[in-house]
């Protein structure tokens, strides 16, 4: 059992003020060998902790040369790699799963959702909004916000164009993780920390936040919003969302099971287990009262939806006569697509 929780060897972006902007960590790696650690502790004097540090061209090359004496071949070629960068370098090391406290512990976090190392809510990001600075993302990467109309200027003067593509904390995850076995139609959709399954497929449409994903496979064609988790062979249509705990959620997760269907701009706000099926247009918070429904189709009880929250087979549909809220037992549950999700 490693004594570590992850380390990583990375590049980056400063400011003029040397403070990080963004960090890529192309082979993040979760309960290190502890040899691995202990070059780190010979070679930069590291103490234990968390910690990012800063490294020299020449501290890069000599943890090369010992961790490929040492046997780990495969993270030497990464240092080797970095050894002639042109970009800051960083070593990141987290003895534990705690709040982050640096821009580079933070992107190291992310990085171990989309690398599907950690799944959703497997990973401590609290604290993680002040570490990620807002910055302009542009076709040379990121930008200072400071320094964006300066740079804009000069590639003009250049007789070039830089193009900002967005403004925000995160950047879009395929540039710097593009996970096996999935499409993603429009990748700007896809925010760096979202877990990605083999097999998912995210329409144009189609959104996964931060530390929220899909087991795969699936189909995307909605929003997943942060916090939420998707279950293995579960689609959410056109147009339907799924309440995050950053949006009106409050402290309940909201997920969804195993081969559920949100019909198209439908919507939950409570979790929701295997072979749910909310039709089209209706969207469920916790707080919406909902018929329960025999098989014979009698009122059996009117409850909150929170009270349904996690449980399994269940069918939502609204009363067309008087735009009742119903529940029945989802006995003909939607098959979804085989033959679609094989090709995912």
């Amino acid at each position: 059992m490693s004594n570590y929780f992850a380390i990583a060897l990375g590049c980056g972006t400063k400011n003029r003020n040397d403070n990080w902007l963004e960090v890529y960590y192309p082979d993040p790696a979760i309960n290190p060998d502890d040899k691995l650690v202990e070059v780190i502790r010979e070679e930069l004097g590291y103490e234990g902790g968390n910690a990012a540090i800063e490294l020299t061209h020449r501290q890069v090359q000599h943890i090369a040369r010992e961790w490929r004496e040492a046997g780990f071949e495969h993270e030497a070629s990464y240092a080797v790699a970095f050894q002639e960068s042109g970009s800051p370098v960083v070593l990141t090391v987290l003895e534990t799963d705690a709040e982050p406290a640096s821009t580079p512990e933070a992107y190291l976090k992310l990085h171990l959702i989309s690398h599907r190392l950690v799944k959703p809510h497997g990973v401590n990001l609290s604290g993680i909004f002040p570490l990620l600075p807002n910055v302009a993302w542009t076709n040379e990467g990121a930008v200072d916000l400071e320094e964006l109309q300066e740079r804009q200027l000069m590639a003009r003067l250049s007789g070039k164009v830089l193009s900002v593509n967005s403004v925000d904390k995160f950047p879009k995850m395929t540039d710097y993780v593009v996970p096996a076995g999935v499409r993603i139609a429009d990748t700007s959709r896809v925010r760096l920390g979202a877990y990605v399954g083999e097999g998912t497929t995210i329409m144009h449409e189609g959104f996964i936040n931060f530390n929220a994903g899909t087991e795969g496979p699936g189909m995307i064609e909605g929003r997943i919003s942060a916090g939420v988790f998707v279950g293995k062979g579960s689609d959410i249509g056109g147009g339907a969302s799924t309440m995050g705990t950053l949006s009106g959620g409050g402290n309940m997760v909201i997920s969804l099971g195993e081969g559920c269907l949100l019909g198209a701009n439908a919507g939950t706000g409570i979790p929701l287990g295997d072979r749910c099926t909310i039709e089209a247009g209706l969207y469920i918070t916790a707080g919406s009262k909902v018929q329960l429904m025999d098989d014979k189709g009698e009122i059996v009880e009117t409850v909150k939806a929170r009270d349904l929250a996690g449980q399994s087979d269940l069918l939502f549909r609204r009363n067309t006569t008087n735009g009742a809220v119903q529940c029945l037992t989802n006995k003909s549950a939607i098959a979804l697509n085989e033959e679609l999700h094989k090709h995912n």
